[in-house]
């Protein structure tokens, strides 16, 4: 059976796109390299063997003659910088129009909406902010209001924060389903995204795990639905099924964090996971002749770009690099891995938010030939890579 898999290593980007200061970013924004400088250098032997340092000069990743995989740069077509853009694009959907931002806050008559749909009362912040610090400034508030606390970044996400012992966690995904039916058309939201959090210590400390992302639908068939129209299933592990709102997604795990994606990706190859319990409610496919394992890796994103902590993105990527070995030791003859990104997020230059930026790509199967890649001006290369692979 012939499968693929992409792992999207979330925020790798490696290096500005020409237009990054129509995004408010400086030329000088590369999150892989800069995470390196910033490091000292990289231990990455892996990527090094599939030759990530034939792109850029990456401190500790030397350039290697005798990379085993297809390597290239990937520049984005669509207009964003954004974790669903960049997703759909490598999926086949190109957004000509970006979705809307709101550098100064929602206006009072959306989040009026918002207050009166919920029932909730009332909100606290309304304004761009790192989630770990808005949370920590306005707890004690939230605490005595039990007001949900609604904060954006320089990124089209309406997140929504509360503490799950003041809030129930499923009231907040219902506030954030209320939200989702609200942020469309004239609002045009890409992304709603549930912030439960709890205290620990005296502090207030996210759960990954309980995250959700509220996405709007892909508005066509990607390269998921045509796998799963050719007989295939497709299993998102991570937030691939909240990034498709499930559209095309047969088979999903969340996961709450890196190690568990990694684990989950590596059992996913050995044929370990049970499928039927993971199967989705928009599908119930009980045979296949073919599969795409799809992961996101979050952290690298979530806990250290928008948090500018280029040490732990360090540990991050090279974390990632020792399972790259475990995967291609259970790779069949007719499997295709893909290592890629979805845009940037710089931890070491200004601000907090993500980079708009072109990204790698490294391409591994025992049946294919090491080479450098031509320029690949759209993410969705990997979409006909995929689709090439498993059924033309």
């Amino acid at each position: 059976m012939k499968r693929a898999i992409v792992i999207v290593i979330d925020s790798m980007g490696i290096g500005a796109m020409p237009d990054c200061k129509d995004y408010g970013d400086t030329p000088e924004c590369n999150t892989v390299q800069n995470v390196a400088k910033a490091n000292g250098g990289l231990n990455c032997p892996n990527l090094y063997k599939f030759g990530i340092g034939n792109l850029a000069d990456i401190k500790g990743i030397n350039k290697n003659p005798n990379a085993i995989a297809q390597y290239g740069i990937m520049k984005e077509t669509s207009k964003g910088k954004d974790t669903t853009t960049g997703h759909w694009e490598m999926m086949g959907l190109i957004l000509d129009n970006p979705f809307k931002v709101y550098p100064h806050g929602f206006p009072d008559e959306l989040i009026n909406k918002f207050i009166e749909k919920t029932k909730c009362g009332g909100i606290l912040a309304n304004y761009p902010a790192s989630g770990t610090k808005v949370i920590e400034d306005l707890h004690l508030e939230h605490s005595k209001t039990k007001f949900p606390i609604i904060y954006t970044s320089a990124d089209s996400v309406f997140q929504i924060a509360v503490d799950i012992d003041v809030i129930p966690l499923e009231t907040l995904y219902k506030y954030c389903e209320i939200a989702r039916e609200i942020l469309t058309d004239e609002y045009n939201v890409s992304r709603v995204i549930a912030r439960p959090y709890k205290m620990e210590n005296g502090k207030p400390v996210r759960i990954g795990k309980y995250r959700r992302d509220y996405s709007v639908e892909p508005f066509k068939d990607s390269a998921c639905d045509i796998i799963l129209k050719n007989n295939g299933a497709v299993l998102g592990i991570g937030k691939i099924e909240d990034i498709f709102v499930g559209k095309g997604i047969s088979h999903a795990i969340h996961t709450g964090g890196n190690t568990e994606g990694l684990e989950l990706t590596l059992k996913a190859i050995k044929n370990e996971l049970n499928l039927k319990e993971l199967k989705t409610k928009k599908y119930n496919i009980d045979s296949f002749d073919k599969e795409f394992i799809f992961t996101n890796l979050v952290d690298t994103d979530m806990l250290y770009g928008h948090r500018n902590d280029a040490i732990g993105y360090a540990k991050a990527i090279e974390e990632i690099d020792t399972y790259i070995p475990k995967f291609i030791e259970n790779m069949t003859d007719d499997d295709l891995l893909i290592i890629t990104a979805d845009h940037g997020c710089d931890p070491t230059v200004a601000g907090t938010d993500h980079t708009r930026e072109q990204v790698p790509i490294l391409i591994y199967s025992k049946n294919i030939e090491p080479k450098r890649l031509e320029e690949i001006n759209s993410f969705d290369y990997i979409a006909n890579r995929i689709l090439n692979w498993l059924i033309v």
